[in-house]
């Protein structure tokens, strides 16, 4: 489990991508980087990091189901992800 405070950290940044992502499309339209410049450093859409939807994990990020590789794992073998079962041939 990740430490609460990254999580939450992480969440602000969501929301301030957010809030900045129709004057920062503006800026860019217009190529005013220094403007850009001058938006906070989390109104970056790079700046967000993926997270794991259960435990807040970072690495083994599954993007198509929103969660770390050991938590996919874990579902898959309890069959609570559909369409989803170890490979065997």
């Amino acid at each position: 489990m990740a430490k609460k405070s990254w999580i939450a950290r992480n969440e602000k940044r969501k929301r301030t991508v957010e809030k900045y992502a129709e004057k920062r499309k503006q800026l860019k339209e217009a190529g005013d980087y220094e403007g850009l410049q001058k938006l906070p450093r989390d109104a970056s859409p790079t700046r967000v990091r993926n997270r794991c939807g259960i435990t807040g994990r970072s690495r083994g990020f599954i993007g198509k189901y929103g969660i770390s590789r050991i938590k996919f794992r874990e579902m898959a073998l309890d069959g609570k992800i559909p369409g989803v079962k170890k490979a065997s041939w």
